[in-house]
């Protein structure tokens, strides 16, 4: 079964196709809040909540905030932006056309000086400001292109006076909390002060369980990576802003050095942006594209993510279906009991959590088992499992839904609902009837079982067992 989780950002291209997309493989929902108003999101929500229930699929959903980025304005029409002519950005906002486009900070013109470099539409499009006319930004052309709506905007190595949180953004995290989102992706984040301001809110509006998910995008971020992911529950590689506002030539060195990172510290780790960009219009993906894919499972990534190419794109389930088998194809040729084996675990801390879930890694690989069993409350200790990154499928069950989509955008963990009960004896035989209900275990099976002794706290995972479906779990 397929290990490495699929995020689909829902869209124009996705309305109508929840059904298809999870039926397909997606695992996790991305709705961009950068686009669209809340009418919109409110009703893609809705047929998310709608089809996975019907399929019975915890499908996790993600906000992603806008933060602090600049777009181009509405355009009158799309066109081609030609080098080597002249075009004004400016802060009224007007309809767009070859001469003139809006901006959406209004304070750029202040804050750039001529010779300064100008991207568009994550780096297609570069302009040279040649001046300053007022509060127009008046650009020569570099490298052009198609320009449509409402495309980002970066201007490397300048202070764009814009701040991390916007009103917008907060009322977006609070929108997010009201229709029982699962994750917060923050754009733009620069240290861990901004995971904890986000923080805050999740606590002022007691929703402290929803997951916090840092996007790594700028160089204060790659500097400050070792704070972000301490704060971050998660993060995502946004390589698009990235290659823009770092050399390109870095961006596949940070990419693994920030995975390495985060299986390490057990928090889920996403690569995102323009993984099958050519499907946005081709049924047919590049050779480029699926060996970029591959690396990234091949260094270990959590999760992989399709942006434009479900969201708009003009084939967004076959676009899905592609992801699932380059995903599946790279995965088999994986040898995940050597990586185990050389793998240095110095830097795990010695804790008993830790020691327990490598132990049970270790054993699972010398007996063959069929999986790894486990309740969880939290979620943490089914991580801390994956991040050895067993061959077999990690079965966790929890109480909680939330815990439960959260888990399913988690590395080859496989997650399931069940009521809690105190008693040990009970609770072990009803961690293995769910786990057999799942279809990956059957009886005479040799699976792995890890737990807290005693029951009903969380983060005290202390117990391993080597047990043997349809057997007592305990005896009498």
């Amino acid at each position: 079964m397929r290990k490495t989780k699929i995020i689909c950002t829902m869209g124009p291209a996705t309305e109508g196709r929840c059904e298809e997309l999870i039926i397909n493989g997606m695992d996790a929902a991305r709705f961009n809040f950068s686009h669209e108003n809340y009418e919109i999101h409110g009703r893609r929500i809705q047929e998310l909540k709608v089809a996975r229930e019907k399929l019975n699929i915890p499908i996790a959903m993600l906000l992603d905030t806008k933060g602090p980025e600049m777009r181009i304005g509405v355009l009158k029409r799309k066109f081609d932006l030609k080098k080597d002519t002249e075009i004004r950005l400016v802060v009224e906002d007007i309809e767009g056309d070859e001469n003139a486009v809006s901006i959406t900070n209004k304070m750029l013109y202040q804050k750039v000086e001529p010779g300064q470099a100008i991207f568009i539409d994550d780096g297609r499009i570069e302009l040279k400001v040649r001046e300053i006319a007022g509060t127009d930004i008046v650009c020569n052309v570099i490298s052009g292109g198609p320009l449509s709506n409402r495309k980002g905007v970066n201007v490397p190595d300048c202070d764009t006076g814009l701040p991390f949180m916007t009103d917008k953004d907060i009322q977006d995290i609070e929108f997010g909390i009201e229709n029982d989102f699962d994750y917060i992706a923050l754009s733009f984040v620069h240290s861990a002060a901004d995971i904890y301001k986000v923080r805050s809110i999740l606590k002022r509006k007691y929703r402290e369980d929803i997951k916090v998910i840092a996007k790594i995008e700028n160089k204060e971020a790659v500097k400050n990576i070792d704070e972000i992911l301490e704060a971050a529950d998660s993060i995502m590689i946004a390589r698009g802003d990235m290659g823009i506002e770092l050399p390109l030539s870095q961006v596949p060195i940070i990419q693994k050095r920030l995975i390495k990172k985060c299986y390490s510290s057990a928090k889920p780790v996403i690569v995102a942006t323009q993984m099958l960009e050519s499907m946005t219009e081709n049924p047919l993906p590049t050779r480029a594209e699926v060996s970029d894919v591959a690396n990234a499972i091949y260094d270990g990534t959590s999760v992989v993510m399709l942006s434009g190419e479900t969201a708009a794109g003009e084939f967004p389930i076959k676009s899905l279906q592609t992801m699932v088998r380059v995903v599946e194809d790279t995965e088999a040729d994986i040898d995940y009991e050597s990586r185990f084996n050389i793998q240095n675990f110095d830097k795990i801390e010695k804790n008993t959590l830790n020691i327990i879930g490598k132990a049970a890694v270790m054993t699972a690989f010398e007996i063959n088992a069929k999986a790894i069993v486990m309740p969880t409350r939290t979620g943490n200790s089914a991580r801390m499992v994956s991040s050895f990154r067993p061959s077999t499928p990690i079965i966790a069950i929890t109480m909680k839904p939330t815990i439960q989509r959260q888990l399913n955008m988690s590395w080859n963990i496989h997650p399931m609902l069940s009521e809690f009960i105190g008693d040990q004896k009970q609770l072990f035989e009803n961690v293995m009837a769910r786990a057999t209900e799942s279809e990956l275990v059957n009886k005479d099976d040799q699976v792995i079982m890890i737990a807290g002794i005693p029951t009903g706290s969380a983060g005290k995972t202390n117990m391993m067992k080597i047990h043997k479906v349809g057997e007592a779990v305990i005896g009498d």
